[in-house]
């Protein structure tokens, strides 16, 4: 049973109060015309919650636009929802069509900075992948109910293929209730060849911004080791932790996590501010097995303020290092392979408390 307005509603008591349930939550599909963002598309996503997702069918069903209430909880570039057509794969093209967003594909066989692997395609890698930029067919948009909840669901596939090579399939969905303040990626990537064994590389490269990504604000995380990239050495997590102001001089940081998981397997990250309103935050929760790297990336920067809380099944240093750390994966032909990514609100400085004591 969703809850709304301070109590819990049955399916009954609702459609006795309205005619169409896209008064409270739904899905809708539009096409954008002009402009470098033809091609993109966007599914609008809402949930009675105030919770709103943007989703680009045109590049992977990213979510380019999220917002609860009204206030952003993600960082916007000034590319703009870029249409795949536009995509440079050399160097670092990928970024001119980074529009930031809540959730964006690196994957799915490569993710760092360029590089050309010697012992694979022989062939330039641009960064972080083609995943990003790869439009989704048979798209389906729908809001239904199950028993007591109701679902809004959007599904789509999206291929990586190349003529006697790499031939994956990701199987996405992306699913809210009615009532909650969290949302579910899952995706299922399948090697539909017949003879390549693939490298898989995937990482969630989510990207909050203010005003709870603002100085004051704090990651909470339970590292077991956490790894200064730009060293290779070990380090304090409390260092990764706190949120600075804007500065004029671009200045990155990239750290590397291994978390603890809870006696289910599952491992958890939050971004916090408490002195935004009576307290603020995101939280990410995935299951370790999955996914488990947490790749951090700081860029606190004037004009383009971000960080990166960026769970993979892989670093974002690219192959050469992640098949000399032993994290590099590889999906044999027929094989498949699932991911589960929960991202959700955390309002009011109770909420943040709970979160932060739950047991690891």
């Amino acid at each position: 049973m969703p809850e709304l307005f301070g109590r819990r509603w049955s399916r009954d008591e609702l459609l006795d109060y309205v005619g169409d349930m896209s008064q409270l939550a739904g899905a809708r599909h539009s096409r954008v015309l002009d402009g470098p963002e033809a091609g993109a598309d966007a599914i609008e996503l809402w949930n009675g919650t105030g919770l709103a997702l943007t989703l680009l069918p045109g590049r992977c069903l990213d979510v380019a636009a999220a917002t609860y209430r009204g206030q952003s909880l993600c960082m916007r570039s000034g590319t703009g929802d870029l249409g795949p057509a536009h995509y440079e794969p050399e160097g670092a093209g990928w970024l001119r069509g980074f529009f930031g967003g809540l959730v964006v594909t690196c994957g799915l066989t490569f993710v760092g900075h360029a590089e050309t692997d010697a012992e694979e395609e022989k062939v330039e890698l641009g960064l972080h992948g083609r995943a990003s930029f790869l439009p989704a067919r048979q798209v389906a948009v729908e809001s239904r109910w199950e028993g007591e909840d109701y679902v809004v669901e959007v599904r789509g596939k999206m291929r990586e293929a190349v003529v006697f090579g790499t031939n994956l399939e990701m199987h996405r969905r992306i699913r809210l209730k009615l009532g909650e303040r969290r949302f579910t990626i899952h995706d299922r990537i399948e090697n539909l060849s017949r003879t390549a064994r693939s490298p898989l590389m995937l990482v969630y490269h989510c990207n909050p911004g203010f005003p709870v990504l603002m100085e004051g604000g704090r990651v909470i995380l339970a590292s077991a080791r956490t790894v200064d990239s730009a060293t290779g050495q070990p380090v304090d997590p409390k260092i990764a932790l706190p949120v600075r102001a804007p500065a004029a001089e671009p200045k990155d940081a990239v750290y590397i996590h291994d978390l603890r998981p809870d006696t289910s397997g599952m491992v958890q990250v939050g971004l916090v501010n408490e002195h935004l309103g009576s307290g603020f935050g995101l939280y990410w929760r995935y299951r370790k097995t999955e996914l488990p790297i947490l790749n951090q990336w700081q860029h606190f920067t004037k004009g383009t303020y971000v960080t990166g809380i960026e769970p993979g099944n892989c670093t974002v240093l690219g192959r050469k290092a992640n098949r000399e750390g032993g994290t590099l994966q590889h999906l044999a032909p027929g094989e498949s392979r699932e991911f589960t990514l929960e991202i959700g609100v955390l309002d009011g400085a109770g909420e943040i408390r709970a979160f932060e004591s739950a047991p690891a």
